[in-house]
């Protein structure tokens, strides 16, 4: 399984692609590339409230006080958004997720306004959730 790009990587390539469609694939492709979250861990605590369809995320800590994220959906375009919420938290502690500007980067890849209500709700709802469990684990919570 192919590793997921860094930030500016996955900029440049949905620059690359010539329509909606083909980020779309692109989406789909990056959601194809995430570490899944073991078995056991497909529990109601990682079921992300606010999403139509289901959404898993786990969050830990690693060794170095890094936030380490897994997840899955049921749905392949929203397994992709999953893959670029986590592209855009890698490697941060959880005070810089909590203060990380996302809405930026949406921008720049004019994604938001490319997906239906529905999916920006959900898209949203995990963001909110990353950061609520962000800002528990920077408060010892």
């Amino acid at each position: 399984m192919a590793a997921l790009p860094d930030r500016e990587k996955l900029l440049r390539n949905f620059s690359r692609c010539a329509n909606w469609e083909e980020k779309y694939l692109y989406i789909i492709e990056l959601g194809q590339r995430l570490a899944l979250p073991d078995k056991d861990k497909y529990r109601p605590e990682n079921l992300i409230q606010g999403c139509q369809s289901q959404v898993w995320i786990d969050m830990r800590l690693d060794a170095d006080g890094l936030m380490q994220l897994k997840g899955d959906s049921d749905a392949a375009i929203v397994k992709g958004l999953i893959a670029i919420v986590f592209i855009l938290f890698d490697r941060m502690m959880p005070r810089d997720i909590v203060e990380f500007d996302v809405r930026q980067w949406f921008e720049k890849m004019a994604l938001t306004s490319h997906l239906t209500p529905s999916r920006s709700q959900g898209l949203e709802a995990m963001i909110r959730a990353i950061r609520t469990k962000a800002l528990q684990l920077t408060s010892g919570a």
